[in-house]
């Protein structure tokens, strides 16, 4: 009996002590955002295979330090989330003299001409060009303007320059806009929102042999993809596809080779490609369209030439984006915070072994970066919203380089209509 009472005693205090315990809810999907009580989780041994705890620790701490930031952000409900983007292109232009700059104006058909670039007008609610076959890239004009034609009434009479080539133009005289620029060179062009939202996005062989695709079209379409491959379906290893536009890439693809329980990084083919030295000795692996990388939890993203198309689409897949250099931007760039919505890498891809492992080693924490950038892509990131970008980049403009004399429709040039939808 004696034995008995000890044994229910135990028992109940065993009981009571549970009881006392903070219940742990250990689905991704209902994580609290509060990443402090995970903090004694990420150095349990059973979670820290290969590294000390003290490795895992400086990425932790930098995500800590992310979160405050994060939190201490708030958002003009008057203006585009994107807004800070466009105050900081037009800080350079506010400095220099108007005066040199109107003499550049004036000149501004012939610049158009030299530099190959296109230049718009807008009168009485009407938008103008160059003829057609003046184009460079005719489908890129055509996903610019179906924006320009959307907000064609709230417009007042203005001249611009919109260069439609991949990089920059950087001119120091005249604002020209790029949708693309580098940080590191204090690329002097106005950012706008690629055209390839609407038309003219870039040709991938097979799987998107006419371009990549409308982006109202393509939120949908990967939307879907995320929801067939939940966080919990998907295979902890990184993910990337794409040519070999640059060295830049190799070392990635090196490590999957030599650790494929790691990653699956190859290369395909380019227009240039030749032979299987143009995809560092191995024949080139297949193109697959973006949804079939959701069912990775790490994607890559490298620059191409200039900022990649490829940034937006990636996030919707609910992976975690793993966003490679800092040079390079569209003009939504500046609202993604490193180590909040993605996680940044050198463009050495230095610590990208480390990165991966500390990823399969802290499951919730990657998960939860990777919901918080999809998130804010799926809900600020939207057709309205590049929209109204455009609308409050134009009228900036005006009121920066707007000129009290008429503006009177350039010889040859044609009014633009719309279009039917791509």
């Amino acid at each position: 009996m004696v034995l008995f009472n000890v044994h229910v005693g135990a028992l109940i205090t065993s009981l009571l002590l549970l009881s006392l315990l903070p219940k742990i809810d250990s689905s991704i999907e209902n994580e609290s955002g509060d990443i402090y009580h995970e903090k004694t989780k990420y150095f349990r041994e059973e979670n820290d295979i290969s590294k000390s705890s003290s490795t895992w620790d400086k990425y932790v701490k930098l995500i800590e330090i992310a979160e405050r930031n994060h939190r201490n952000q708030t958002d003009d409900n008057d203006r585009s989330v994107f807004h800070e983007q466009i105050d900081r292109d037009f800080s350079y232009w506010k400095n220099q003299p108007m005066s040199e700059i109107q003499k550049q104006f004036d000149t501004i058909v012939s610049i158009a001409k030299t530099r190959r670039l296109t230049l718009y007008q807008i009168i009485d609610h009407r938008l103008y060009r160059q003829a057609e076959d003046e184009l460079i890239f005719p489908a890129r004009n055509y996903g610019i303007e179906h924006f320009l034609l959307n907000i064609i009434d709230s417009l007042p009479d203005m001249e611009f320059l919109i260069n439609t080539y991949d990089w920059p133009q950087n001119q120091l005289n005249i604002p020209i806009l790029s949708f693309s620029k580098s940080l590191f060179s204090h690329d002097t062009d106005i950012l706008y929102p690629a055209w390839s939202f609407w038309d003219g996005g870039p040709a991938l062989g097979s799987v998107y042999p006419t371009g990549i695709g409308r982006w109202d079209i393509m939120r949908q379409t990967l939307n879907k993809a995320r929801q067939s491959y939940p966080w919990t379906k998907k295979e902890s290893r990184g993910f990337f596809r794409g040519s070999r536009t640059s060295s830049e890439r190799d070392p990635l693809v090196l490590l999957s080779r030599s650790h494929p329980e790691l990653l699956d990084a190859q290369y395909t083919k380019n227009q240039a490609w030749k032979s299987d030295a143009d995809t560092l000795g191995y024949p080139p692996a297949g193109e697959l369209k973006h949804e079939a990388f959701c069912q990775f939890k790490y994607l890559f993203n490298f620059r191409g030439v200039a900022a990649s198309f490829r940034l937006r689409h990636l996030f919707l897949c609910g992976s975690l984006v793993l966003h490679v250099g800092s040079d390079w931007i569209e003009y939504f760039y500046d609202r993604l915070e490193p180590w909040y919505h993605y996680i940044p890498l050198e463009t050495d891809l230095s610590d990208v072994e480390n990165i991966l492992l500390f990823a399969q080693n802290n499951d919730r924490l990657a998960g939860k970066i990777a919901r918080q950038g999809r998130d804010f892509i799926w809900n600020h990131l939207t057709m309205d919203s590049v929209e109204l970008y455009w609308k409050e980049l134009l009228l900036e403009y005006y009121k920066l380089f707007g000129i009290e004399k008429s503006i009177v429709k350039k010889s040859k040039f044609v009014q633009v209509h719309r279009r039917p939808k791509p």
